[in-house]
């Protein structure tokens, strides 16, 4: 593989990868953590954290807010001196990149505070919407606004605490709505009910967030996923934290084992980790492969493949893995209900399936999914649009197919900026 600092990535086919890697913490627990230390009484010590492109800019708008953060990544250690629910800044324009998880979480956490603030992206955060968790704010008592009338940012928040109260909160486009209001509601002036309509996407990442907010210190009531009830206020309390490592990245790593017949172990994640998408494991056990559980690591040896059909709803992160597995599963692989994924940082259904066809695949695209007929391969260049697992999914195909090239490498830095080096050294020692 060539330099990942330059603009193309081609990757060199391999045999059997065998070896036990541990992949950078988790970005969804990271910036979860570090929201509940931001809000908490006194100081939080975050271990094993992720430094990525999300991570940084949830780091730099929290200081931004007057959150005092400090950072080593050379430890993975970030310490944070929470302001107890009380945002110290007047006014703040936060730049949150491309990071879904930065600008949900922040624009409620913000409405707490008691002044001007500002959110905004680059231009594809721009295209995610944003709207439905604006309209829940504002049945709380907040003041805000989608500034271009789109329904996306970027967002002005004209802040004097949060009333609390009873809201409806839409389920259908991203759980990072219902994540952040439920990270922001302790903090409020009054009780908070959030009443979810429509189907709760990806409803692991809403069990994380009980998870991480329990253990700062802060009780609600999940009434089957359905409803929600926050008591406020509350204080959340500062404390030492580890942070497991990212089971979506760990994906890259598993379905690599399944693609080249390896075996490929995952230290420090286990079947009872906070992260939903170790469940893609199982997907991987019912298209053949060997899976072996243990306390703190998971194996998968690759075996011969067959095609499944899976609803991905709770596992969404990981369909552009799977699809990538797919290709060389014996029949068609069926992949349903992540409509939602259509607005991530591509369309991640409409754009990985034209990604596919330039690899050789038949693949016919429905509303909510994809259904993937492998047929003979072919090197090809494979365009990223700026979307890292987009990145990362399609570099597994050429450990197989020879000539897969993957243009602009460097957009990994959102969540894995050293993955081209991990994948290098993984198969620098694999027969050829």
């Amino acid at each position: 593989m060539s330099d990942n600092m330059s603009d193309r990535e081609l990757i060199e086919p391999t045999g059997p990868l065998v070896a036990t890697v541990r992949p950078p913490g988790s970005k969804s627990i990271t910036n979860r953590a570090l929201v509940c230390a931001a809000l908490a009484e006194g100081r939080s010590t975050l271990r094993g954290a992720l430094d990525s492109e999300d991570t940084q800019v949830m780091l730099e708008s929290l200081r931004r807010l007057g959150v005092s953060v400090r950072h080593d990544p050379a430890t993975a250690v970030i310490e944070v001196e929470g302001c107890g629910g009380q945002i110290p800044a007047r006014q703040a324009e936060l730049f949150v990149a491309n990071s879904g998880t930065t600008i949900r979480f922040l624009t409620a956490l913000v409405t707490l505070g008691h002044g001007t603030f500002r959110l905004d992206g680059v231009e594809r955060m721009r295209e995610r919407p944003i709207g439905d968790l604006v309209d829940t704010l504002v049945q709380l008592g907040a003041r805000i606004e989608c500034e271009a009338g789109t329904g996306c940012p970027p967002v002005l928040v004209q802040a004097d605490g949060l009333p609390g109260g009873s809201a409806t909160v839409a389920g259908n486009i991203s759980s990072q709505y219902l994540s952040g209001m439920m990270m922001t509601a302790p903090c409020a002036a009054a009780d908070v009910e959030l009443n979810v309509s429509g189907e709760l996407v990806s409803q692991p990442y809403v069990r994380m967030t009980s998870a991480v907010m329990a253990s700062f210190g802060v009780q609600l009531t999940d009434e089957a996923g359905r409803r929600f009830l926050i008591p406020a206020p509350q204080r959340y309390q500062g404390r030492d934290y580890a942070i497991e490592p990212d089971a979506s990245a760990a994906s890259y790593f598993w379905a690599a084992a399944a693609i080249t017949q390896g075996r490929i172990t995952v230290t420090g994640l286990s079947l009872q980790a906070l992260q939903g998408d170790v469940a893609f494991c199982q997907v991987l056990e019912q298209m053949g492969c060997l899976v072996e559980y243990e306390a703190d690591q998971i194996t998968v040896e690759g075996r011969p493949l067959h095609g499944v059909d899976v609803d991905m709803n709770a596992i969404s992160d990981t369909v552009q893995t799977l699809t990538a597995v797919a290709l060389y599963a014996e029949g068609p692989t069926v992949i349903r209900n992540v409509a939602h994924n259509r607005h991530k940082e591509t369309d991640r259904i409409g754009d990985l399936a034209c990604e596919l066809r330039k690899l050789g695949a038949l693949v016919e695209e429905t509303e909510d999914g994809l259904r993937i007929t492998p047929q003979p391969l072919r090197g090809a260049s494979i365009e990223t649009y700026h979307d890292h697992r987009m990145a990362m999914s399609m570099a597994l195909v050429g450990l197989r197919t020879p000539g897969v090239e993957i243009t602009n490498p460097g957009c990994v830095g959102k969540t894995y900026p050293q993955f081209f080096d991990d994948l290098r050294a993984l198969t620098a020692s694999a027969p050829k």
